[in-house]
């Protein structure tokens, strides 16, 4: 059973509605028994880094997601649910993340062209620096997924398993042991998301 954690924010039940799609059994809770007995759990999360970390240490559900990390368990994290995953973010001043992948989450807008909008809002192809990660082994190079971001993953080069082009190259996964996570929707990103959904569930 799959646990996506609802702590207030994130697209929880389109989140669910995709692993229905691809033959999984996923719930979404914020009771500590169930993430406990969940084979797996999914951090989502939309909105600013700074409330969503709040809301998470409110109830303790920081501590228990290190604990369950931890213990070995498999952690997908969700566009920022993925930011939260890192040591800090310095959007509207300086917040602790949840420390399990070294890295920070810095503002796109000082790194990718005048021109560009922020925030980033499209579909755009993954390129897989080095070997390509198991959570891509049903996804081809240069395939396409979709962004709604105006932060990004910084100094965290050493985790980095895939890219996007908007100027720069942008951190669009990260993954270290059995925590991972990704800067796009795959739950908006058609075929190709719900394939990285079912190599998450392997």
């Amino acid at each position: 059973m799959i646990a996506i954690i609802d702590y207030g924010v994130g697209n929880l039940f389109s989140l669910k509605s995709s692993f229905k799609a691809i033959g999984q059994e996923a719930v979404v809770t914020g009771d500590a028994a169930v993430i406990r007995r969940a084979d797996k759990l999914i951090l989502p999360g939309v909105g600013a880094f700074g409330d969503a970390a709040a809301l998470l240490r409110r109830d303790g559900m920081d501590k228990l997601l290190r604990a369950e990390a931890a213990s070995g368990k498999p952690l997908l994290g969700i566009c920022l649910g993925m930011q939260l995953l890192l040591d800090y973010s310095t959007e509207y001043g300086r917040h602790e993340g949840l420390g399990l992948i070294p890295g920070s989450v810095q503002p796109i807008r000082p790194v990718i062209p005048a021109a560009y909008k922020v925030p980033h809002i499209g579909w755009n192809a993954l390129h897989f620096p080095g070997e390509k990660h198991p959570l891509f082994r049903y996804v081809q190079e240069g395939e396409c997924v979709y962004f709604v971001h105006s932060f990004y993953g910084a100094d965290c080069a050493g985790s980095v398993i895939a890219t996007a082009e908007y100027g720069p190259e942008l951190t669009a996964a990260v993954a270290k042991g059995n925590v991972y996570g990704v800067q796009f929707h795959p739950e908006k990103s058609g075929n190709v998301g719900l394939n990285i959904l079912r190599a998450f569930c392997e």
